[in-house]
């Protein structure tokens, strides 16, 4: 009997023979790509989706073997409904159509268990279902029994389900993410966790729901994770109080941790730091960090602290920071606070971005005495971005450029319509704002700016628009700067829309500013 392999190369030898002249005996068709290592082969269908990885099975015994020993099982490629994702495991009879997602999910399950006992040297397992606690339970103890070293779960369940006990004396595991997407699960007591995931390099947890835990001060210390070099929480409900201080730790990201009241982080080898969202429904609020070894801080959509401590942040490159008050809660203490975090960053000698809202906690601290802002001595590049050059932002804007003497570059990004500054320039009303408060803040504060004004080489301004605000600004920089080369105004889509000849007047006006520089040029992109 004729094997499928033999049909196969009959099929392609009479193909080659019928487009080519050598004759049908003599025809020699080679498969190289199965003659290919194990690992390679792995390594190119690992771009497939593994519904297609899983077909590759039905070509020959040898495709057959290579996808019984691929390593990375990644099922959140895979559409919920297909049913030949499966095709060397029995399936059961179908059900019918109505049936809910979490049967679904419960039958998947039981067919990825059947796979897991069939492929070797599984490395990596990704699933997203829908499922009971017990199915998860199954399918993590599986993961688990064939040693597995990245586990993703991602799953919605109906009920809070309790952390998976089984990964955590588990020796392998390398990589761990958990992500509940509803309603949340909650983790054993610390003194449970802290005793296992001693190789774990990566942890990331999202879901997790600490209103009967609210303080995991224990949880990630110095003797608890000793190799965990990334961590990831997100959406942690209820969690009030943190302290990170993994002796290992290079990447840390919180998110979404809106309870936050107390967040301490004194690791020595961490690169980079990402808070967002977190300590806007919580009272008196404390942040610390310690990391000498810091180089880019992302915080973002935070509440202002009621008091922060950052020190030893002499490695840091770069720093993106937007922070808010909330309404009615501006005080000294905040503001003081709030200086303290900036002040905490000066260090920072690559890039430093600032939201509005910093801004404006600048300009409103000239009314506290007694609350200074450590200068940024190293700073190369500052990028600022503000509803407008109004008197909300000037004098924060003047106190950063005074605190920032080797600045080289500015980026202002204006952002927000400005429908009560759109008045078209022209001569008359540049006499009005030439004389008004604006111009003369910047030109008392040009002994406070002169370090500043003679570093300055380049000035990018996103969102300009013909107003004598704007046009403040400019001036300013280049009646002062001694050493400007080059100004962007990138105006907005009403201002490129505006009267050709009078845009024309415009630019020929800026054009004639004065300048302290031979060599500064006016871009108009």
């Amino acid at each position: 009997m004729e094997t499928r392999s033999a049909k196969r190369k009959k099929f392609l030898n009479l193909n080659a023979a019928e487009e080519g002249t050598v004759p049908t005996k003599h025809v020699q068709i080679q498969d190289r790509i199965s003659d290919l290592p194990d690992d390679i082969l792995h390594h190119i269908l690992s771009f497939l989706p593994i519904k297609s990885i899983a077909k590759a099975g039905i070509l020959s015994k040898r495709w057959r073997n290579v996808w019984y020993s691929f390593p990375n099982l990644d099922f959140t490629t895979a559409n919920a409904v297909a049913e030949s994702l499966f095709p060397f495991v029995r399936k059961p009879k179908m059900r019918r159509k109505e049936r809910s997602c979490f049967l679904r999910g419960s039958k998947y399950i039981d067919q990825i268990i059947g796979l897991l006992e069939k492929h070797s040297g599984i490395r990596v397992l990704k699933f997203r279902f829908v499922v009971s606690f017990s199915g998860l339970n199954s399918l993590i103890r599986g993961a688990v029994r064939h040693d597995v070293q990245e586990l993703d779960v991602e799953v919605s369940t109906f009920d809070y389900f309790n952390f998976p006990r089984s990964v955590i004396s588990c020796e392998t595991l390398r990589v761990l993410r958990l992500k509940s997407l509803y309603p949340g699960f909650r983790l054993p007591p610390a003194e449970i966790m802290k005793h296992g995931f001693k190789s774990l390099c990566t942890l990331s947890l999202s879901g997790l729901f600490l209103r009967d835990q609210p303080s995991i001060l224990d949880l990630f210390t110095d003797s608890s994770f000793p190799s965990l070099k990334n961590l990831h929480l997100d959406a942690c409900s209820g969690l009030k109080n943190l302290w990170i201080k993994c002796p290992s730790l290079e990447d840390l990201s919180i998110d979404g941790c809106h309870q936050m009241q107390d967040l301490e982080i004194s690791v020595k080898k961490l690169n980079r730091i990402r808070v967002t969202r977190c300590f806007i429904c919580s009272n008196r609020t404390r942040v610390m960090i310690d990391a000498p070894m810091l180089a880019n801080i992302l915080w973002s959509d935070n509440s202002v602290t009621d008091e922060s401590v950052l020190q030893n942040l002499t490695s840091l490159q770069e720093a993106r920071i937007e922070f808010f008050i909330r309404q009615g809660c501006q005080s000294p203490a905040k503001i003081k606070s709030a200086l303290n975090f900036l002040s905490g960053i000066s260090h920072c000698h690559q890039s430093l971005k600032l939201e509005s809202q910093c801004i404006e906690v600048l300009s409103s601290s000239s009314r506290f005495a007694g609350v200074p802002l450590s200068p940024f001595h190293k700073l190369g590049s500052l990028e600022l971005f503000m509803t407008g050059f109004n008197k909300h932002n000037i004098p924060g804007m003047a106190k950063i450029f005074g605190n920032s003497p080797t600045i080289h570059t500015v980026i202002i990004t204006i952002r927000g319509y400005r429908h009560h500054e759109q008045r078209p320039w022209n001569e008359e009303l540049w006499e009005t704002w030439s004389s008004g408060e604006e111009i003369k803040y910047w030109e008392s504060q040009i002994q406070c700016v002169k370090p500043f004004s003679h570093h300055l080489k380049v000035v990018k301004i996103h969102g300009f628009i013909e107003c004598g605000l704007d046009l403040s600004f400019v001036k300013f920089i280049l009646k002062h700067g001694k050493v400007l080369q080059q100004v962007f105004l990138y105006a907005t889509v009403c201002s490129k829309q505006m009267d050709s000849l009078l845009r024309e007047n415009f630019i020929s006006q800026i054009m004639g500013f004065s300048r302290a520089s031979p060599n500064a040029s006016i871009v108009f992109p």
